[in-house]
């Protein structure tokens, strides 16, 4: 796919790498659409998304709400003319032992709120916003793609039951929706990025960061500019979908 002049939404677009991603993709000539709940820090990334010279605009919606995504697809179909593209970024974590043991006895339990919390986002989310892309892309009779954020926490992460899970889901929807859409001209590539540097990994206890880096064979965290790269390269790549990216400096081998 050729970005210029293409509509791309991504979800949780207010910071990070949603805001990445979307800059990068717009210096590439894409317009773009961005989702969040955070109406601050989407003013936030227009305005830098603006200074590429594209069309962009913003929508506050709740990607776990089925009635939010359909009105919010349909408002983008309608305002851009069309949608070519999807990243699936938005997320939230809720870490925390699976059961909490102390001399034997259990102190804690994941609560099921902390679980169906990250699931409603990470994987509903995920389902309801490309169920919605895809829509709106076929009967556009043109070519789309979407791209879904895992983690290579989908392998299993202590502390992470909950993320792990979504995380897993999210790449058996992109080989499933591939295997589905190809009919359509639609794509669906994920991404499993590693440690990422970000405000938060910034703010680690150095100790803490260092031996983060030093689990990997780079030598160093990943950057969000490298994350949005990939991403670049699943929209530009006609022959790639089904499959997952792991950019993680090598720590999964």
């Amino acid at each position: 796919m050729n970005l210029q002049d293409k509509t791309i939404v991504i979800t949780g677009g207010g910071q990070g790498l949603g805001r990445t991603m979307a800059i990068s993709l717009a210096k590439s000539g894409a317009n773009i659409a961005l989702i969040d709940l955070n109406e601050e820090l989407l003013q936030e990334s227009t305005a830098l998304i603006e200074q590429e010279g594209v069309k962009v605009r913003y929508y506050i919606a709740n990607v776990s709400v089925e009635s939010d995504v359909e009105t919010t697809f349909s408002k983008i179909n309608e305002d851009f003319n069309g949608i070519d593209g999807l990243v699936n970024n938005a997320g939230i974590l809720r870490d925390g032992m699976f059961v909490k043991v102390k001399d034997g006895k259990v102190a804690k339990k994941m609560s099921i709120e902390n679980f169906q919390s990250v699931i409603d986002v990470n994987l509903t989310g995920v389902f309801l916003c490309g169920r919605e892309a895809a829509v709106h892309m076929i009967e556009s009779g043109g070519e789309g793609v979407i791209i879904n954020m895992s983690s290579i926490a989908r392998g299993g992460n202590i502390g992470q039951t909950n993320y792990a899970a979504a995380k897993a889901g999210v790449v058996a929807m992109t080989t499933t929706w591939a295997r589905e859409l190809g009919r359509h001209n639609i794509r669906v590539g994920a991404i499993a990025p590693g440690v990422i540097r970000t405000a938060m990994t910034d703010a680690m206890k150095p100790e803490m960061r260092d031996r983060l880096e030093k689990m990997k064979p780079v030598g160093r965290l990943g950057e969000a500019d490298e994350i949005a790269h990939t991403a670049k390269y699943i929209f530009e790549n006609d022959f790639f979908t089904g499959r997952v990216v792991e950019i993680d400096g090598g720590l999964c081998m």
